[in-house]
């Protein structure tokens, strides 16, 4: 059967709010989204319902449902089990929108980079010139940002010029980590911590006692100790930091790497059955992107 722009938009706005809420959706609900006037919503759903594309659901908290013919019409049938890829216009979330696919039109061009992105929901919603951010995937963290620069009403599908685009992998961080990993004993002196790191070329290290981690200390610890008076003789817990923040190596990286801005460090300690066995810092994550 072949829909027109304005049922369609309709019944892809029922399916979203549907899935969002798992209850019954009314009329004013879709038209507030679609900046519709409700009876012109409310006479397209009879239309609709006499084409078995939607259920009326009676009672105070009634309204309509999608069926099943409407999913396959749509041709987003696997809808329900999928994950939700949500799109940002201006930085603000757009809840009653998913985007089911990104088609790069011009991913070899030496100069620019346009996408079409088809949605689950409607296009009225959006505006040329828009700026818009897309993500994050499910599986690799995908995230695209972007201006519209045209809409296919029909197809339901932005044109996006993209302005960067980011991925983060799915592995483990042991898979990132350096090890094994130097460590200072607890009763090491600045001295000692100095000479460790100039030999091993790092720039801080986990302190332990007995194997576990008791603290982390840096270059820089060191130096602003001896610039508050203290020698090269004292000892590394003096300016070590003690709340150290760890992590387990079988942590996927995108579930950390926001970690590192939250607590304001320049590297993570990975332990395992309490003893370090790796540190990720942030010159590993960098590494991961692709020099141009």
């Amino acid at each position: 059967m072949e829909l027109s722009p304005i049922q369609k938009d309709i019944l892809i706005t029922l399916i979203t709010l549907y899935h969002e809420s798992s209850s019954a959706i009314k009329g004013e609900g879709i038209a507030g989204v679609l900046k519709r006037n409700p009876g012109t919503v409310r006479n397209q759903m009879q239309a609709l319902r006499a084409l078995g594309l939607v259920d009326g659901v009676p009672g105070p908290k009634g309204g309509y449902t999608p069926t099943s013919r409407a999913y396959r019409e749509l041709n987003i049938a696997d809808y329900a089990d999928e994950s939700l890829v949500p799109i940002r216009k201006n930085e603000e979330l757009v809840p009653s929108v998913n985007v089911s696919e990104i088609d790069f039109t011009t991913l070899c061009h030496p100069d620019i980079c346009q996408a079409v992105v088809k949605l689950i929901g409607s296009v009225r919603l959006f505006d040329i010139g828009d700026a818009i951010t897309i993500g994050p995937s499910p599986v690799n963290k995908l995230l695209v940002r972007g201006e519209i620069y045209g809409k296919d009403e029909v197809s339901q599908s932005l044109l996006i010029t993209i302005t960067e685009m980011i991925s983060l992998p799915k592995k483990q961080i042991q898979y990132y980590m350096s090890s094994p990993v130097i460590c200072i004993e607890e009763d090491a002196t600045f001295a000692e911590a100095c000479r460790i790191f100039t030999e091993a070329r790092i720039h801080g290290a986990p302190v332990t006692e007995n194997g576990q981690v008791r603290g982390i200390v840096t270059l820089t610890d060191i130096a602003d100790g001896i610039a508050d008076g203290k020698a090269l003789s004292d000892s590394v817990t003096d300016v070590m930091t003690h709340d150290v923040v760890t992590a387990s190596p079988t942590i996927n990286l995108y579930e950390v790497i926001g970690r590192f801005k939250q607590e304001n460090i320049g590297r993570l300690i990975i332990v395992k059955d309490e003893r370090p066995v790796g540190i990720l810092t942030q010159s590993d994550i960098i590494r991961l992107f692709p020099s141009p």
